[in-house]
């Protein structure tokens, strides 16, 4: 036989002298409308728009919001999220300054952060973003922290992808940052590279979602077919990459990056043409020092940019490919490069598309 579970009171915010009452998963809150309508949120508008007075509910128990028998009903929240935005809206000064301390607990203000997003409580939403933005800032704070959240983990810190999701929901960009740059170097160390993916896909991180589909195509499909986190299409995905970087490593010879030259260049024409030749040549040094697999372009333009700089430095020139035959515009060869990597680098994701 079904039971049916009896709804429990809120130890904290079933408040005597409340006048609303709110049913959040198998939880009741009582508390004060006007508290709830602070900040012109969507309880505002909910509590101004006229009540239905000849529905059948508020003929027996009275109107919604009134009773424990007929209360507000809210959908897709948990009540440990409402009672964050319960406590941020009862909080006292000290402790919305604690708040703002290394003492902070991150995973309440990710709880606020996001519903008081949902219930359009603006400041509050600005408030919190803030505080996780101060707090995820300082250097170290991501180390030891969670991709996922799992039981084991501690219940007052979010995981990174719920910090993650979080900035994209607030559209805080110095949270963002922060995270999807944490998210960068576990890719480079080849960690939670799937993932990574997901997520990148999820919030349109095109820069994130490039390295980490690359990270993965360098994998080799072995690696791609027991990727429990792949999807099909992920899948068709990689292989366009791959055949779209190795097209684009096959034209990269004759696609030398625009030189800038120096003031004190005396013969741009030739600067150029040598600027060709030694483009083609660094190329083909990079390749020769450390092979590389063909879709990897990324990786052989860094050793590109490696070999120019020390070519710049005057390293190479013994082995007859220098950065002499650019005299006054070796420095600007050397940056046409580094623009190069950005270049490629920027637009990886571009090539891991459905089209294959």
């Amino acid at each position: 036989m079904l039971s049916l579970s009896i709804p429990t009171r809120d130890a904290d915010y079933y408040i005597s002298d409340g006048n609303t009452v709110l049913f959040v998963e198998n939880t009741l809150f009582k508390v004060h409308r006007s508290t709830l309508t602070k900040d012109k949120s969507t309880f505002d508008t909910m509590f101004s728009l006229p009540s239905d007075s000849s529905s059948d509910s508020s003929m027996t128990v009275g109107p919604e919001g009134e009773s424990d028998d007929n209360p507000i009903r809210l959908q897709g929240d948990t009540a440990e999220e409402f009672r964050a935005l319960l406590w941020a809206l009862y909080a006292l000064p000290n402790e919305l300054m604690v708040a703002m301390t290394d003492d902070a607990n991150c995973m309440q203000l990710l709880h606020i952060a996001r519903i008081a997003h949902k219930y359009q409580f603006k400041s509050i939403e600005t408030w919190a973003s803030a505080a996780l933005s101060r707090y995820y800032t300082r250097i170290g704070a991501f180390e030891g922290l969670s991709t996922v959240t799992n039981d084991s983990d501690d219940a007052n810190t979010p995981s990174l992808t719920q910090i993650t999701e979080l900035a994209g929901l607030c559209e805080n960009r110095e949270l963002l940052e922060a995270s999807v740059d944490k998210w960068k170097r576990l890719v480079s160390e080849g960690k939670d590279v799937a993932l990574a993916i997901g997520l990148a896909e999820r919030l349109n991180i095109r820069p994130l979602l490039g390295l980490a589909y690359h990270s993965m195509m360098l994998n080799g499909r072995t690696n791609w077919d027991s990727e429990p986190l792949l999807t099909r299409n992920q899948k068709v995905r990689l292989f366009a990459g791959y055949y779209s970087l190795s097209k684009l490593w096959e034209s990269m010879p004759s696609q030398t990056p625009p030189l800038v030259h120096s003031g004190r260049c005396t013969s741009q024409q030739r600067c150029s043409r040598s600027w060709a030749q030694l483009w083609r040549l660094t190329l083909e040094k990079g390749t020769g020092i450390l092979p590389l697999q063909t879709g990897d372009v990324l990786g052989k333009l860094m050793l590109a940019e490696s070999c120019m700089k020390a070519m710049v430095e005057g390293e190479f020139s013994s082995a007859g490919i220098a950065a002499d035959d650019v005299p006054c515009c070796k420095e600007n060869a050397l940056a046409a490069t580094s623009a190069k990597v950005a270049e490629v680098r920027e637009s990886l994701a571009d090539h891991f598309t459905d089209d294959f």
